[in-house]
């Protein structure tokens, strides 16, 4: 156990795809960065999220310990911030997210909602979770509340203007200081053109929404 009096440091890692499905969130928030992760180290070598479990297909979602090095964050623009906590207050977050890890087959993306956030009516689903919700609600085993809002209606651009938290980088992911040797991926393979479609249908469901 860490002596509690010691300080530690937590981080928040939003980025920007540029897949079909980002571009239909990027609808509904105005926002640039609209995936948010959380990291217990600088090198964001663990970097936990709710997010695709298989990258071609946006509606298979659940925990997942994202692999930055992986074609879906190959072309992200990003930015870390980190936040200075106790080690207590550290240990509470790490322990949260090892047991969903634990459990992680009883959890699912919470993509109903995202709708919430959209009409603003909060909406308890249990073990369900979308990436921000899910950043909120680790970081309030440790004391950290978002804007005083509800977990489920936190979006990724609100955990930022917490006030609470500092950037230490913006840019392309794959520059980040700890990610310079990170392996890029051109060729699109079978499976992801499968899906393709998929995120097609996604965007034209949000014009309609919007529109």
């Amino acid at each position: 156990m860490h002596n509690g009096g010691n300080k530690l440091e937590v981080y928040i890692l939003l980025t920007d795809t540029g897949t079909l499905f980002t571009k239909m969130i990027k609808m509904f928030t105005r926002d640039q960065l609209n995936h948010a992760s959380i990291s217990f180290s600088q090198t964001l070598d663990k970097t936990y999220s709710f997010g695709r479990k298989k990258p071609a297909n946006p509606f298979i979602g659940g925990f997942v310990e994202e692999n930055l090095n992986c074609k879906l964050f190959n072309r992200a623009t990003c930015a870390v911030y980190k936040c200075q906590i106790s080690s207590d207050d550290y240990e509470k977050m790490i322990e949260f997210v090892q047991q969903i890890e634990e459990e992680q087959q009883q959890y699912k993306y919470n993509f109903l909602g995202l709708f919430s956030v959209l009409l603003k009516k909060e909406w308890n689903r249990g073990n369900a979770y979308f990436c921000s919700e899910f950043v909120a609600t680790t970081l309030k085993q440790g004391g950290i509340s978002i804007k005083s809002k509800p977990a489920n209606l936190v979006k990724p651009k609100d955990i930022i203007y917490s006030g609470q938290f500092q950037c230490i980088y913006e840019g392309q992911l794959r520059n980040y200081p700890s990610l310079n040797n990170i392996k890029t991926f051109v060729t699109k393979t079978k499976r992801e053109s499968k899906f393709f479609h998929i995120d097609t249908l996604c965007i034209k469901l949000a014009k309609s929404i919007v529109s």
